[in-house]
């Protein structure tokens, strides 16, 4: 596994439908309006689908585990599991090699704070078992001139990644993927205002779970077929919530499941008229849109300072026409019958 990019994400219009909803959700809450260091909403992240550590995680009270059971249909000999999570990377800010808070080099603003890496894991065959073994790194970012740079470091992270599976019903399988964390991590005091904070350092920080099946499905936990019912209400879920995703057949399976820390209904999508992420899926896109645009010069440039990604929001919300901000004013997806309706 390497380190990937801190400050490009893909266009969500250049992924498919089922990579489009996993990376909304992924970085569900990594950021929020404002956008800015010193906004206090943004004090406190790293809130949804964090693993910590087993050495530190009672006394956080925090999991130390995630664990997703399905039911799945027909040969499990294609199964792919892929889990895909978030490591805190530390930004800081280095003038002359010392550290600093907050640095101007070349007209541009420059602060010490936390971005994320993306990592995954990818597991076939059941049963089966896949170490998570991420070194410890830093990477140096030289900015312009000779004396000022971007500092980015990371913990070691270590665990595993168990799949295993129980028959049910002929050619019927309760798959159960659990993850563990069992990264070495100094032992916290739970009374200290950061101490969370501290340990996400050490956390599987956003754990997703993306389960793939090109010949057998998986069955609906919210609405399954009536005789696979018992099975699916047999399936207990801790710290995560599985839903299908891909194409909608009508019969309550689907070759994908997407377990996730944020309740999802089957079949997400996201919406075509959403101009990209803004991190925050309990707000309108509209009324997040016009808020980043009401923003002063002075809070524009502290959120520019605070995060790449705050940058790319400003300028795509920046970007967009008349046209586009009416497009998020709302939309008739399908028309049903009202209840009762020809009774």
């Amino acid at each position: 596994m390497t380190l990937t990019d801190h400050s490009d994400l893909p266009d969500l219009s250049d992924l498919s439908d089922v990579e489009k909803i996993t990376r909304t959700c992924l970085y569900e809450g990594y950021l929020l309006w404002p956008y800015r260091r010193s906004a206090l909403k943004n004090t406190k992240r790293w809130t949804f689908g964090g693993i910590f550590p087993a050495d530190c995680a009672d006394a956080l009270g925090e999991p130390a585990t995630m664990t997703t059971r399905v039911v799945h249909e027909g040969p499990l000999d294609d199964l792919t599991v892929r889990v895909r999570f978030l490591q805190v990377v530390d930004r800081t800010v280095t003038q002359d090699g010392r550290p600093v808070d907050e640095l101007a080099v070349a007209g541009e603003r420059h602060v010490s704070w936390q971005e994320v890496t993306e990592r995954e894991v990818v597991l076939t065959g059941v049963p089966g078992i896949a170490a998570v073994d991420i070194p410890e790194g830093t990477d140096t970012e030289p900015l312009p001139g000779e004396t000022a740079a971007l500092v980015r470091s990371w913990r070691r992270l270590t665990g595993t990644v168990e799949v295993t599976a129980e028959p049910v019903a002929d050619g019927v399988h309760r798959l159960t993927a659990r993850i563990a964390n069992s990264t070495p991590c100094p032992a916290p005091d739970p009374g200290a205002r950061h101490a969370r904070e501290a340990a996400a350092a050490y956390a599987f920080v956003s754990t997703h779970t993306v389960l793939h099946s090109d010949r057998g499905r998986f069955v609906s936990l919210l609405d399954p077929p009536t005789a696979l019912r018992d099975h699916a209400a047999a399936c207990r879920n801790e710290g995560t919530w599985p839903v299908l995703v891909g194409t909608d057949r009508g019969d309550g399976r689907a070759h994908t499941v997407l377990s996730s820390p944020v309740t999802l209904y089957d079949f997400p999508r996201v919406a075509p008229e959403s101009p990209g992420d803004l991190f925050d899926g309990t707000e309108i896109d509209q009324l997040l849109v016009l808020s980043v645009l009401s923003l002063t010069e002075e809070e524009q440039a502290e959120a520019r300072a605070s995060d790449p990604r705050a940058r790319e929001i400003l300028d795509r919300c920046a970007g967009l026409g008349i046209d586009d901000l009416m497009s998020l004013h709302g939309a008739v997806r399908e028309f049903r019958p009202a209840a009762g309706e020809g009774e």
